[in-house]
Parts: structure tokens; C-alpha cells; sequence
């Protein structure tokens, strides 16, 4: 059976930085990855290139710069994220991703980080039926996913069910010579509070 080649690219991180890892055409290709957010394609050079046509976003309220003499009212919170994008692209989802990553806050605890990361995540996710593939195939996030590399717990989330859900890999017989198989918990629970 022939299956033809990923277009995948890699980001490799550890507690210092990221690099991304591109195999293409005329070689191997490593970057250093100042922004720790990559998508597979276009190549990264290119996506890391697009941020500079954002470069006015902010987080923050913004004065209007538009011209003198010309009244404007600033008549909603989030303005300075006008023209973030929000279509499907992968150009779109690494800038939205990039700026939600370098402008989020969170807590430095373990659960608040994985909290905030998968929120980080859930800001590019695709939604089942907005990006077809072929005739009623669709593009969607099957899980996303986080690991604390010292303690070995990998943490994710699936489509169907955003329970964090988390496996202790030193839980597990890494000795052993079977692969250890986890399947994805993919059923919602409804947590009644009343």
C-alpha cells in the first residue's frame, strides 16, 4: 500500500527555547523558534515573516493614530486587536496563536499552566464543518495536548470531551516490550451543580 509523505514539520522545545525542524525539497532546515508557535505549512520563515504585518496589535487600549482633527471613540473593550484574524488559514491561526500565546496570563502553578496552554490551543482549534477536505470530509481538531517533561504526565483534551484528561507515563512499564495503549476519552460528562 502506498501512502504518500507528510508535509509534517516539528518543533522541538525544552526549558530554554523551541526550534522548528523543516525536512523540504532542497534539505533539512532547523530554525530558532523565538515565538514558540508553528503550524506545518507554509515553511516557518514565511509564517514567522507574516507576524510583521501585525505589528500594530495590542492587548492594551490604543490611542487612534487615523489623522488629526478626526474624532473617534474607542466604543469597545479589545480594540486593539482589530484585525487579528480569525479565518482558517494556517498563515491566520499561527498569528492569532502567536498573539494569544505572547499577550496571555496565567498562574505558574501545574494545573493553571495546562489550563491556560490548552486555552492557548482552543484559540486556533478547528471546528468540525468549517474547513472541508473533500466532499463531507472535514479538517477538525481531533485532541490537543501538553506534557510536563520533568514529571512525564502527558495532559490532553479530545473534540468530543474537554475534560483535561492526563496519563503518568511513570505509571507505566516502559520496560515493558508491549506498547501501552490508552484510549481517548472521548465521552462529555455533564457536571450538574444544582
Amino acid at each position: 500500500m502506498y501512502f504518500p509523505l507528510s508535509t509534517l514539520h516539528w518543533m522541538i522545545a525544552d526549558q530554554t527555547g523551541t526550534i522548528v525542524v523543516e525536512s523540504m525539497k532542497d534539505g533539512l532546515h532547523v530554525y530558532d523558534n523565538p515565538v514558540g508557535v508553528m503550524t506545518n505549512n507554509p515553511p516557518f520563515p514565511i509564517m514567522k515573516f507574516a507576524l510583521n504585518d501585525y505589528f500594530a496589535l495590542s492587548a492594551h487600549h490604543k490611542e487612534h493614530t487615523f489623522g488629526p482633527g478626526v474624532e473617534l471613540a474607542e466604543y469597545s473593550r479589545g480594540m486593539g486587536g482589530l484585525w487579528l484574524p480569525g479565518d482558517l488559514s494556517s498563515k491566520s491561526r499561527f498569528v492569532r496563536c502567536v498573539f494569544t500565546k505572547l499577550n496571555s496570563i496565567g498562574e505558574t502553578d501545574e494545573v493553571s499552566s495546562v489550563n491556560q496552554f490548552l486555552k492557548i490551543l482552543y484559540s486556533v482549534e478547528q471546528v468540525k464543518g468549517l474547513c472541508e477536505v473533500t466532499p463531507g470530509k472535514y479538517e477538525y481538531t481531533i485532541y490537543s495536548s501538553c506534557m510536563n517533561q520533568e514529571k512525564g504526565i502527558y495532559y490532553y483534551t479530545t473534540y468530543e470531551n474537554s475534560d483535561i484528561h492526563a496519563i503518568d507515563m511513570h505509571k507505566t512499564d516502559l520496560d515493558n516490550a508491549e506498547l501501552s495503549v490508552y484510549p481517548l476519552q472521548r465521552q462529555l460528562e455533564i457536571h450538574l451543580d444544582n
